[in-house]
């Protein structure tokens, strides 16, 4: 069964046609990657599914319901959530507040830093975010501003912000990108693990071949807005048109 379903999406920016026709299914619990070289359209794509571009045409259903329209706070209520290409988390503040404010944000719906002090005193919220902090192996770093965090720490810490609002969808832009080789590993486990032990559903771009057949069930792959294949990863690696243009090797 497919919790995504992308149909005949297209987006223009000015003269530029960024998406043309794309048609993308993504399955409920399987890892679906998308990948392109610059340009071929990825991050607007994924910025059509998080509310932040709207289409020209086409269709975004999530789960039988059509997000266009939707802000991108409703869109994440409805249960996607989305990690950034650059972590977005507060670097003035501890590993575990930043860990409070999404657990808060599931609860209520809405959250402002001056209300933090008040979320802190709520023992549920707090639970929650220790809860969150143990199973990403961060709660010996509670008390760190996440300003002093590793890339991949940073990473792991944005990761475990969006699973504690329980989403049922994940997109992950580019969650290695500028990670050391280990940093990279340890992300990859990581997402073995969040895959393999929760019911999660993940999309994911991602320029790093190593990343995308170590994770992935299925791969699209996009070139100048457009769908150039879609197949399982290891006819993917076979195709000569895609090892040619993304992989790096001749056809």
């Amino acid at each position: 069964m497919s919790i995504l379903e992308v149909k005949n999406v297209g987006k223009r920016f000015g003269g530029l046609q960024a998406l043309s026709k794309v048609n993308l299914s993504v399955k409920e619990n399987t890892v679906h990657a998308i990948i392109g070289p610059n340009g071929a359209g990825k991050s607007t794509l994924l910025n059509c599914l998080v509310g932040k571009l709207m289409p020209d045409s086409g269709s975004v259903m999530f789960d039988g319901q059509s997000v266009l329209g939707r802000a991108p706070y409703e869109i994440n209520q409805m249960g996607i959530s989305r990690v950034f290409q650059t972590p977005e988390i507060f670097g003035d503040l501890t590993v575990l507040e930043n860990m409070m404010i999404p657990c808060f944000a599931k609860r209520d719906g809405a959250f402002t830093l001056n209300a933090l002090p008040g979320v802190q005193k709520q023992k549920d919220i707090l639970q929650k975010a220790e809860q969150m902090l143990e199973e990403m192996r961060m709660s010996d770093k509670r008390h760190m501003h996440a300003a002093a965090l590793s890339r991949g720490d940073k990473r792991r810490l944005e990761i475990g912000m969006c699973l504690s609002q329980d989403p049922r969808l994940l997109l992950l832009d580019e969650p290695t990108a500028g990670m050391a080789r280990a940093d990279t590993n340890n992300t990859i486990d990581l997402l073995k693990e969040i895959s393999d032990q929760r019911d999660i559903t993940i999309a994911i771009i991602e320029h790093d071949m190593h990343v995308v057949f170590s994770l992935a069930n299925r791969i699209t792959v996009l070139a100048q807005g457009t769908p150039l294949v879609e197949d399982d990863p290891e006819n993917i690696r076979g195709n000569p048109k895609v090892r040619e243009a993304y992989l790096g090797e001749t056809a």
